[in-house]
């Protein structure tokens, strides 16, 4: 029987810096199961090949949130990535950690070890940034390199210069001291070449002799001994096969598919277990629940007196940025899904930010940011920060290739209502500045006609759609709180031999992307893992 240390179920974000980690020491033997394929694909490698990808069923899993009434009964994608890397691989390339005080609020909430202080060697640790450090914040010589673009644009010039005139400042760093202010966005693309977890930490470890990656290896179930884990189920090849592990078994399948694994192996909330007919093995009722996403429209422009990636991306103009591209020179193959960020205060009352704004010198058709529009154009979003909504990922069957409900309540929670508005507006004020005059050649969506409160709202409804950064489904907690999931050394309560490491585990949504905080997650849990 196969047999190993340590099972890591999933090649994802987190997986993969696990797993680097642990194949440090020669003396333990790692068995990696991803349930995609390789991530030889070259949509993977070009950066911005996560066009494609969102709608590429063999590297994403497809997954769609069951609607409701924020929605307007539309049901909503919900991409993932499925490959080595998961989604860092299919992902837009942005690096941004959060606030300090995210941090701090996590162990405020009794989760000790995840406070700022404590994260922070984490974040360097994992980090190669060729920026500028002004106070000792950032990473030298990780595994990961993380980046400030080579290029400029005039619209994103006007941007962050209308910014400072709304008094929002440029911040050199967003991810140094403070979060607030505008600023160029950092990405993981380094040479033109997307810096997924896989190439970065899981591809470097594969070539030690004590880590094994098995690719199309779909995990069907935890195998207990009593309540200790000591192995998975899993199908490759169309057989049912097992793996044995001797010290614990991680589960870093993401945000929907290892509250997916827990519940089909008998762990979570009895009355929902009964429900699909599996055994209760252990009663936990916040497997699953605790799903918190950012959500909103999209707003797109018409520009005038500059070009936009649009006119770039079709013709000769495209043939051009190809050619760029492969003489390693800036390139829009090269580029992230935004180019700048704005963190900015709904109420001057506020300590930190609570809205995101992204701007991009490219438009969308109907806001879907797959398909470029024919015209010039920009686009702009804004969302809640920390979400206070809150959904869940629930099995609808004991079938693990059944795929599980995701309901995010997307706006259900009226403060986040109250600033997703806020910020629509601040948008709105930030297409229009003075700077930005020049360029802006009238609103596209929502359009000019819509400008109530209410009518701003139903564009959130009509139109708005998911950021890509689901979290919280295992959430971490203290021995006193029954609905938490993990301890704070990413254990699974009530049983033994078995943790969970990724986007699952936040007890709340830091106030970014979630894709450098799932990177953490895996430096945190090596350390937790290898000192058991």
């Amino acid at each position: 029987m196969d047999e190993f240390d340590y099972i890591i179920v999933g090649a994802g974000s987190a997986g993969c810096v696990i797993a680097s980690r642990l194949a440090e020491d020669p003396s333990t033997t790692i068995c990696v199961l991803e349930a995609g394929p390789s991530d030889w694909h070259p949509m993977i490698h070009i950066p911005v090949g996560w066009m494609k990808l969102l709608n590429n069923p063999k590297y994403n899993w497809m997954y769609e949130a069951d609607a409701s009434e924020w929605t307007g009964g539309r049901k909503i994608s919900a991409p993932r990535g499925k490959t080595l890397g998961g989604s860092s691989s299919i992902n837009g390339n942005i690096f941004n950690r959060g606030a300090p005080s995210d941090f701090d609020h996590w162990a405020q909430r009794g989760n000790q070890g995840w406070g700022y202080t404590d994260v922070l060697p984490m974040f360097k640790r994992l980090e190669d940034w060729t920026g500028s450090d002004d106070d000792d914040r950032r990473g030298r010589g990780g595994k990961l390199k993380v980046r400030q673009g080579d290029w400029t644009h005039p619209l994103c010039e006007a941007f962050l210069d209308g910014a400072e005139t709304l008094g929002i400042p440029r911040n050199p760093d967003y991810n140094g001291a403070r979060q607030l202010g505008a600023a160029y966005s950092q990405r993981t693309i380094d040479g033109g070449r997307r810096q997924s977890a896989a190439k970065s930490f899981l591809r470097p470890a594969m070539k030690q002799k004590n880590l094994s990656v098995r690719t199309s290896a779909h995990a069907t179930g935890v195998i207990f001994d009593g309540k200790r884990a000591v192995g998975i189920k899993y199908q490759q090849g169309g057989q049912t096969k097992e793996v044995r592990a001797r010290r614990e078994v991680i589960l870093s399948g993401g945000v929907v598919n290892s509250p997916q694994l827990l519940q089909i192996s008998g762990i979570g909330d009895p009355d929902h277990l009964n429900e699909i007919g599996v055994p209760v093995l252990h009663a936990s009722k916040g497997v699953g629940e605790n799903l918190r996403d950012h959500y909103t429209p999209r707003f797109t422009a018409k520009a005038k007196n500059v070009g936009t990636f649009n006119e770039k991306a079709t013709g000769l103009p495209f043939v051009g940025e190809v050619v760029k591209y492969f003489l390693g020179k800036p390139s829009i193959l090269s580029l992230p899904s935004t180019a700048c960020y704005a963190f900015v205060r709904s109420d001057e009352t506020l300590e930190d930010s609570d809205i995101q704004i992204t701007f991009m010198p490219a438009s969308y058709k109907e806001g879907v940011q797959s398909t470029l529009d024919d015209q010039p154009g920009m686009t702009l979003a804004a969302w809640q920060q920390r979400p206070d909504s809150l959904g869940f990922i629930r099995a609808r069957s004991s079938n693990p290739m059944e795929k599980p409900q995701i309901q995010p309540n997307y706006l259900s929670a009226e403060s986040d209502r109250r600033v997703l508005l806020a910020g629509l507006k601040l948008t709105r004020k930030l297409m229009r500045t003075e700077p930005m005059m020049q360029y802006f050649d009238g609103e596209i969506y929502p359009g000019e006609n819509v400008q109530t409160d209410d009518e701003l709202m139903d564009t959130a409804r009509q139109r708005g759609t998911t950021t890509f950064h689901m979290m919280g489904t295992c959430r971490m907690g203290p021995e006193h709180d029954p609905t938490a999931v993990v301890d704070h050394e990413l254990k699974v309560r009530g049983v033994e031999g078995l943790r969970v490491a990724d986007a699952s585990i936040m007890p709340t949504m830091p106030a970014a992307n979630t894709n450098a905080s799932s990177l953490m997650i895996g430096e945190k849990a090596s350390d937790l893992i290898r000192n058991n």
